[in-house]
């Protein structure tokens, strides 16, 4: 298959979430089993250290409603995936991808230049696997202004994965002239531009990024107010869980780490690389009580409020220490940083990200936080699972797939989780835990090695891709 995956980010060049990883994980281990997926992404103003390993390969000029467009084409094969970034000064090369006012012309100039690219280079897609609101006005576009242009592009698929229906890019409707001559109600929502609406009313098939996410998107509360639309396709809606790339999270070999461990020997490791994150963090340093850490987003969908809620309490009737990993919100930094400073032998934080102290944070700790609100997949649970680290989940999207509740009575399982997101309930499975590392020892060491066992290898989600594009194609 010769397949374009088109994305507002991509590993390494640019990252704001898990997008940007799927950017990266999915084309290569595609292309790993005989497929030519190739991937389109923007030209941001951190990929010009790149630029010197890429090759130019051409300029587009594009006139849309009175107004003309420069892109400069580059190109830069990575680890064997060819990589097209789309350059703009004007529309790009900012510090930050997204929330700009100018986004709607931002975008909706990257999804023509996007379908520019195929005649630029002489090389059509199968398939253009499209991803979220930024890329959401490309199958409208195809339709309404490209189709007509050669056969290439008649014959051109369209999928959509849909990440976070949240996100949805909604703009004022004035500025439909950008997208046809006429108002079309396919991309109007609520008197407004949709581009994630128009994405869903066009794609040939779509998908999100976990079977019971895909569910949960026809309810109202987690359609967020797209669930009539996504209905009206749901014979052409699939979900496709997330997975990840373990040969870069495997701590036998993870060179982040001080010590490597593997499932034989991680139960004596895990207790040294412990040791070390109490010592950094200046945490009781008794390595026999659970360590819980918290790495993601500060922002309500995370749950962050349910933590705050909890944290307190937790520390007071077990004898767990805490880290949180984040950035996001200013009023949760703020109140992380209080809690610290409250319990400074019991409680750490790292306000920001770094990926090598995050493999470390996972290698260390006995228990993952993730009490999401709504997760679409979610890729902490499963990155703590391979390193042993049991997570602690709310029963919503890709969490309620990836981990399995322990049963005190079969000892299945591979984490915990809670049905509703109270303050209480995650509170009950945070006792529950602690109390089983604590005191059942034994049944939590078996535990943590069953998680480890689970497979979420990329090399699993390429094919299930891979047997929905043949769908796609009817194959």
């Amino acid at each position: 298959m010769n397949n374009f995956f088109i994305s507002s980010e991509a590993f390494p060049f640019s990252k704001s979430g898990g997008l940007a990883d799927m950017a990266y994980f999915l084309p290569k281990s595609l292309n790993a089993l005989g497929h030519h997926v190739k991937v389109v992404t923007p030209f941001y103003q951190q990929i010009k250290k790149y630029k010197k390993d890429m090759i130019y390969v051409g300029t587009k000029t594009i006139n849309v409603s009175q107004e003309q467009w420069v892109f400069d084409y580059y190109k830069l094969i990575y680890e064997k995936t060819t990589y097209y970034f789309i350059q703009n000064i004007h529309f790009f090369e900012r510090p930050n991808f997204y929330g700009h006012d100018d986004d709607f012309i931002r975008f909706i100039a990257f999804d023509y230049a996007v379908l520019e690219l195929f005649s630029l280079i002489d090389d059509y897609p199968e398939i253009l696997h499209i991803n979220d609101w930024q890329t959401g006005m490309i199958p409208y576009l195809l339709d309404e202004h490209y189709r007509e242009i050669n056969e290439h592009y008649y014959k051109i698929h369209t999928l959509l994965t849909i990440h976070n229906m949240q996100y949805q890019g909604s703009f004022d409707p004035s500025n439909y002239h950008y997208l046809s001559d006429y108002f079309d109600y396919t991309y109007i929502h609520f008197e407004r531009i949709n581009f994630l609406k128009a994405a869903i009313e066009r794609s040939t098939k779509i998908n999100t990024v976990s079977p019971t996410y895909k569910n949960e998107i026809l309810n109202q509360s987690h359609g967020f107010t797209l669930d009539g639309a996504l209905k009206h396709r749901y014979h052409d809606l699939s979900g496709i869980l997330n997975g990840i790339d373990e040969s870069l999270f495997d701590p036998n070999t993870d060179h982040n780490l001080t010590y490597n461990y593997h499932i034989k020997n991680a139960v004596s490791i895990k207790k040294k690389l412990k040791k070390e994150a109490l010592i950094q963090y200046q945490l009781n340093p008794d390595i026999y009580v659970p360590l819980i850490v918290y790495i993601g987003r500060l922002a309500d969908q995370k749950g962050i409020n349910l933590i705050l809620q909890t944290i307190e309490d937790s520390i007071e009737f077990s004898d767990a220490n805490f880290i949180i990993m984040g950035s996001g919100e200013s009023r949760y930094e703020d109140a992380i940083i209080r809690l610290t400073q409250n319990h400074p032998n019991r409680i750490a934080n790292y306000i920001g990200f770094n990926e090598s102290v995050a493999h470390k944070l996972y290698a260390a700790s006995d228990l993952f936080l993730m009490p999401s609100f709504f997760e679409p997949c979610g890729l902490g649970q499963m990155i703590a699972m391979k390193y042993g680290s049991l997570p602690i989940v709310h029963e919503t999207g890709g969490l309620k797939d990836t981990v399995i509740p322990y049963n005190q009575y079969t000892c299945e399982g591979t984490g915990f989780s809670f049905m509703h997101a109270t303050p209480n309930d995650l509170k009950e499975q945070i006792f529950n835990a602690t109390d089983l590392y604590i005191n059942h020892k034994l049944k939590f060491n078996a535990l943590m090695r069953q998680a480890m066992r689970q497979d979420f290898s990329v090399e699993r989600m390429a094919s299930s891709y891979e047997a929905l594009y043949k769908l796609i194609l009817g194959e």
